[in-house]
């Protein structure tokens, strides 16, 4: 036996280094114990109900909604990268489609961990399927991300099945290659279901007529909400994706995925951005300067104090607008820090306006008698989050120490 080795290391990617068992083991249960503690607070939710959080029956959705709204965003690189790889057949995106897949994978699935926990009695979670209101939004919804994570996981066994052991049996790697011939397909069922998933989530909140903060016209039965949601998460899933290819660079040590690979990324990103900025930009000022007076409003009333401030809504537009103007400077986009950084500020953005579109668009009071109320999630809302983060980089961990996730490692490692 070779004791240079980790004695695990005939299950590696073919020609791929990783580090001993003894520090991979010891990174895991670093993750382990958030991972228990984020479990302990699901337990505790599941067994004695939402008292358990900071939600109330003004405050339905919180924390939760807002991450797994940001998570389905931030994770919709996996329906993006691939149609472009699969579908327009960019050819140079097959050095970074599986770890885009995986994070899609982990995104949606955290989503519905996320989903379990909010709907409040999970034992009725068969309801929203078997008896669909078909005049909500969110029947879609239901349907669109319960199919497109099945689609998920069928792009994600084919990389699974590719592990160096298993692909020693014919019958697996038969299996293997018949799933990848048929990928195009998988990435186009995905496409479409994850375009009207994302669009109806938001479109969800555009056609609430008593929130004058969320509530926006649009083009036929759609509301403007609908079509931003979908170019903010075309725009950002792209930047995700090399953000945690980038992270994961500096923490195991090895070059992953080429620069150009990269930049090609932000291109494309950049591209979205600048379509999403646009209509974000004209959305909203059409619903400060003609909705709101229409309403007999003000776009002053829309915001209270500092939770609830116009420093949030005026920080969301500038981290777009920024990082667009950066990103068409070709000497500022090729400076690598400032590159990781705008990606980073425009992830940012996207999660801020899952934010305020979630907790501060129903704080705003709609009764004469009403007023504004704070919400805060309390250390059950923050842990049963952190379960998710810390389910999704553990088996991130395991896909990169055991599955062929990047094609160009070996390479780009000599």
């Amino acid at each position: 036996m070779d004791y240079s080795k980790p004695i695990d290391a005939e299950l590696f990617p073919e020609g791929c280094e990783r580090c001993s068992l003894t520090k991979f083991t010891g990174w895991m249960a670093f993750l382990g114990v958030f991972f228990l503690w984020g479990l302990y607070a699901a337990v505790r939710i599941l067994a004695f109900g939402l008292g358990e959080t900071g939600m109330d029956d003004y405050f339905g959705f919180g924390l939760w909604i807002t991450l797994d709204l940001a998570v389905i965003a931030l994770g919709a690189g996996a329906f993006f990268t691939g149609a472009l790889r699969y579908i327009l057949n960019i050819d140079e995106l097959k050095n970074i489609v599986n770890l885009a897949a995986v994070v899609g994978f982990l995104c949606y699935t955290g989503a519905m961990m996320i989903l379990v926990l909010d709907i409040g009695q999970p034992i009725r979670c068969w309801f929203g399927y078997w008896y669909p209101n078909v005049h909500s939004m969110l029947t879609e919804v239901i349907f669109c991300i319960t199919c497109y994570c099945i689609v998920l996981i069928l792009e994600f066994v084919p990389l699974v099945l590719e592990n160096r052991q298993l692909m020693k049996n014919r019958f697996i790697h038969a299996l293997a290659h018949n799933f990848h011939v048929y990928m195009p397909v998988f990435a186009g069922i995905g496409a479409f279901l994850s375009t009207f998933h994302q669009g109806s989530l938001g479109g969800m909140y555009g056609v609430l007529f008593g929130r004058p903060y969320l509530f926006r016209e649009g083009f036929f039965i759609w509301p403007w909400t609908f079509f931003l949601f979908t170019l903010s998460a075309v725009a950002c899933g792209p930047m995700f994706t090399v953000l945690v290819c980038t992270l994961m660079e500096k923490i195991t040590g090895r070059k992953l995925v080429s620069w150009e690979v990269k930049e090609l990324m932000g291109k494309v990103g950049r591209t979205m951005l600048l379509v999403y900025t646009v209509f974000k930009c004209l959305d909203s000022f059409t619903w400060a300067c003609g909705l709101l007076p229409v309403e007999g409003l003000t776009f002053d009333q829309m915001f209270h104090g500092w939770i609830y401030g116009k420093w949030m809504f005026w920080l969301e537009h500038a981290l777009l607008v920024i990082p667009l103007i950066v990103l068409f400077i070709k000497p500022m986009r090729q400076c690598r820090p400032v590159f990781y950084l705008m990606l980073f500020l425009v992830c940012t953005s996207i999660t801020i306006n899952r934010y305020v579109l979630t907790v501060q668009g129903i704080a705003f009071p709609v009764m004469p008698f009403d007023r504004w109320y704070e919400y805060a999630p309390n250390w059950a809302e923050w842990a049963s989050s952190i379960l998710v983060i810390s389910y999704a980089a553990m088996v991130l961990s395991l896909a990169y120490r055991y599955l062929p996730m990047f094609p160009q490692e070996r390479e780009l490692n000599k």
